[in-house]
């Protein structure tokens, strides 16, 4: 998409704003189709993806708009039913725009992979023994998926650790291989697992012991997309505050969240808020990503906040995130899902390694949002005036009814169901 900056899009009605899309060619007819129908997931094809299919469960599929990252435009398709997260979002991408936009950078696509071996007559002889072995094994690895090797990608390194080496029980003391494989541009769960299980005897043999578990880790700290931004202060100012204010509001509610993980398990929820609904729209396992990010938020022995937020000499709000990110553009329900396929046209990206650095993008301006409202106006004021919407809509208002009565819930200040039925009842005389 040549640009994200689309005036207006949020006023437009569904279909006008389908119109423009098919009008700026992104979709083929036959794509567009697909996006616009009332079933895009096929039965047939959900039957196919997982088990005990009835049916299938529709998000409302959003676009994040104004992204300019690393100097690139991006429309981001973001799947999800909480109301205020893809306007958020928009709105401080509009903001870091006129800042310059997000830079990004990525490491290599490595993934971790687990071999838990338990039972060895010596811990410490078993160590050296795997480690002296390590290039072998790695060969072993990539032996067993070939195809990754033709790619540029294969097993690229392998580490042991002993844990509970001390302890007298039989269960817990163990010995641990971790081995890493660049999977390119896919996941990489099957590739992972596929090595894993093809190192299990020969790493029995060598060992002494037995294997147990030989799996993917969802902790991939090898793999991982940074976000940053450098906002000036005036960019933030609001009605009735400072950009000075605002900026340190951000920061002491960062330092918030970094010195009290009560906090920081909501703050990071907002992080996902923007990260999942993107994960989830390009077909991409949600589960793993949250894991890994909570995960790399505890890596220091205490939970604490994901992102980071300080000032620098200029005196400008410089906003981080850095996560493990354990997406692909290729492989698992990516080339079965027609939306999933239609999403990644719309990104446009090249890689798995850029569409990581594009979720971390949101993931920081979700952040960004959360915290710039709730150090002003609070959280309730934007979010209620969304949801205020849904809850009209589930009082049974429809068409023109859902934005009048939406209105008179925002004025009376009185957000729920049973007040919104009245009002359709009152509207309907």
């Amino acid at each position: 998409m040549e640009t994200s900056r689309i005036p207006g899009f949020y006023n437009m009605t569904v279909e006008e704003r389908r119109h423009l899309l098919t009008s700026m060619e992104i979709f083929t007819d036959e794509e567009a189709e697909y996006l616009f129908s009332k079933e895009p997931l096929a039965t047939e094809t959900a039957d196919n993806m997982i088990e005990n299919v009835i049916g299938t469960f529709q998000l409302p599929l959003g676009l994040g708009l104004n992204f300019l990252i690393n100097g690139k435009d991006y429309c981001i398709p973001m799947a999800i039913e909480e109301p205020s997260v893809v306007a958020s979002a928009s709105h401080i991408a509009k903001l870091v725009r006129s800042a310059g936009g997000f830079t990004t950078s990525a490491t290599d696509r490595v993934m971790t992979g687990q071999i838990q071996v338990v039972g060895c007559p010596n811990f410490s002889e078993a160590k050296e023994i795997v480690l002296k072995q390590k290039e072998a094994l790695l060969e072993a690895a990539n032996n067993a998926y070939p195809s990754l090797l033709n790619r540029g990608g294969g097993a690229v390194d392998l580490e042991v650790r002993i844990l509970n080496g001390e302890s007298r029980s039989k269960y817990s003391q163990m010995l641990i291989v971790h081995f890493y494989a660049n999977t390119c541009d896919a996941m990489g769960a099957n590739i992972i697992n596929t090595m894993a299980e093809s190192l299990a005897p020969v790493i029995e043999e060598l060992t002494n012991g037995k294997v147990y578990l030989r799996i993917l880790s969802n902790y991939p700290e090898r793999c991982l997309a940074k976000a940053r931004c450098v906002i000036p202060p005036e960019a933030l100012q609001t009605d009735g505050f400072s950009g000075e204010e605002v900026r340190d509001g951000v920061i002491h509610a960062y330092e918030f969240a970094a010195s009290d993980p009560y906090r920081a398990c909501t703050h990071n929820k907002g992080i996902m808020n923007g990260i999942d609904p993107v994960v989830i729209a390009t077909g991409n396992d949600w589960r793993a990503v949250e894991a890994g990010a909570h995960a790399h938020a505890a890596r220091h022995g205490m939970y604490t906040s994901m992102t980071v937020w300080s000032k620098d000499e200029h005196g400008n709000l410089v906003g981080e995130l850095e996560l493990p990110m354990s997406v692909g553009t290729v492989g698992g329900s990516i080339r079965v899902h027609p939306i999933a396929k239609l999403a990644h046209k719309i990104l446009n990206v090249d890689s798995a390694q850029e569409l990581a650095q594009v979720i971390v993008t949101i993931g920081l301006a979700q952040n960004l949002g959360a915290l710039k409202a709730l150090a002003t106006d609070g959280i309730q004021k934007g979010h209620m005036a969304l949801h205020s919407r849904s809850v009209a809509i589930a009082a049974g208002a429809t068409g023109e009814m859902i934005d009048m009565i939406s209105q008179r819930l925002i004025e009376e200040k009185e957000i729920r169901v049973g007040k919104a039925k009245e009002l359709v009842e009152e509207y309907k005389k």
